[in-house]
């Protein structure tokens, strides 16, 4: 399951440093990757977003749920296609500073690239919510805008500096998630959906043609760049970049502890907890989009254990870091628990198995919006009986304290 390199010679450079040893012994290493055998893994139905659209619109049509009601409604009001066509794609060198290092420097820099995924989640939210062909029209105009430029083809890369290559990889999935949304429905514009086709799997083959430095090579970085793959593989109908987002399925499971962590997320320390969360915004999507072509890849066992093992670990040590044995310090940082995006992925998840903890922990932060990893979950996951209130900002800050008093140690 080799991948096409586009960039050959700096992809040829990273795999043989991968192949040296920098592969943490615990982890699936690139070669061990590239030994998988999937073709049984092919797409099935290119039109299949991340969930069934025109029976998502047809319940959000007839739905009494007041929350689902209200969300839906506040997106109504839409936006202005001819003020997104005027946001200017991005067509130099992309360069970011690390996060952790200059924070206020990488919030500035990343302005546009954020930008960029509000837009396509918002368009794509708006149209789901609506039905307006206007909005599903307008994404594309957006993308192709994009496409036509050959925007982030460009962007500076350094095992040292790798920032700009992390900020583009949420660009590529928002990009394609949103687009699976409306591609389906929209007629008349051909040209500009080959060309959104082509730019997408171009800039898929480019950026996973880096195969990362040390960790970025197998964790949630991985991880992001098969939710793109994945996607963007099941657009343009192809099996190699499909099978790249596979990969990482396997490559997660393969690595899981007994009690169902992540041993590269673990290297953590005290964000721990945090990045088991983080590593699941991505695995939780890739598998439903796996699923969505038809491929039971929920309860896919490797030595043992399924994502399922992952999900009940992050929850425990969410209730109690204790959990995580001598894998990490138990003084874990409960930031993340103040922001709704993280969460993303259990709504996802809960459509599927409605687990009652994942009911209770995520009933405060409905309705939750990821402007890289689906959007307006809520809205398109939801099932209108599990939660009938509107979640009204103060209550959601009242039920938010409650949830971190609870994880506080």
């Amino acid at each position: 399951m080799t991948l096409r390199t586009q960039n050959t010679g700096r992809g040829l450079v990273m795999g043989l440093l991968f192949l040296v040893g920098i592969t943490p012994a615990w982890s699936m290493t690139y070669e061990e990757r590239q030994q998988l055998d999937l073709s049984a893994y092919t797409v099935t139905d290119p039109d299949a977003s991340y969930f069934d659209v025109p029976q998502r619109m047809a319940l959000l049509e007839d739905t009494e749920n007041p929350l689902l009601m209200q969300h839906a409604h506040e997106l109504s009001y839409g936006v202005s296609c001819q003020q997104m066509l005027e946001i200017p794609p991005l067509e130099k060198k992309i360069r970011i500073p690390g996060f952790y290092p200059s924070p206020d420097e990488w919030r500035f820099a990343v302005k546009p690239l954020t930008e960029f995924e509000d837009v396509v989640s918002r368009l794509a939210g708006t149209y789901v919510a609506t039905g307006d062909d206007y909005y599903a029209q307008c994404l594309v105009k957006f993308l192709d805008h994009w496409a036509e430029s050959d925007a982030l083809m460009d962007f500076f890369y350094t095992w040292q500096q790798p920032q700009a290559w992390f900020s583009t990889e949420s660009m590529l999935f928002s990009a394609a998630m949103a687009y699976s949304v409306v591609r389906p429905s929209v007629e008349g514009m051909d040209s500009e959906i080959q060309r959104i086709d082509d730019w997408l799997s171009r800039l898929a083959y480019q950026h996973s043609a880096i195969p990362g430095h040390n960790s970025s090579c197998c964790n949630n970085h991985f991880y992001r760049r098969a939710l793109y793959a994945t996607m963007v593989g099941v657009l343009t109908d192809d099996d190699e970049l499909f099978r790249f987002g596979v990969s990482a399925i396997y490559s997660a499971l393969s690595d899981m502890t007994p009690e169902g962590a992540f041993p590269l997320e673990m290297q953590r320390g005290r964000r721990a907890s945090h990045y088991q969360n983080y590593a699941l915004l991505y695995l939780i999507p890739n598998l439903q989009i796996i699923a969505r072509q038809g491929y039971d890849v929920f309860d896919l066992e490797i030595n043992g254990h399924t994502i399922h093992d992952a999900v009940d670990f992050a929850l425990d040590t969410f209730e109690d870091p204790s959990a995580l044995g001598d894998m990490a310090p138990h003084e874990q940082y409960k930031g993340f628990f103040q922001d709704d995006q993280y969460f993303a992925w259990m709504e996802m998840y809960q459509s599927r198995f409605h687990d009652p903890r994942i009911a209770e922990f995520i009933t405060p932060y409905r309705p939750i919006y990821n402007r890289g990893t689906g959007g307006y979950v809520t809205l398109h996951f939801m099932d209108p009986q599990a939660q009938w209130h509107e979640t009204l900002q103060d209550r959601r800050e009242e039920q938010k304290e409650r949830i971190w008093k609870k994880t506080a140690h």
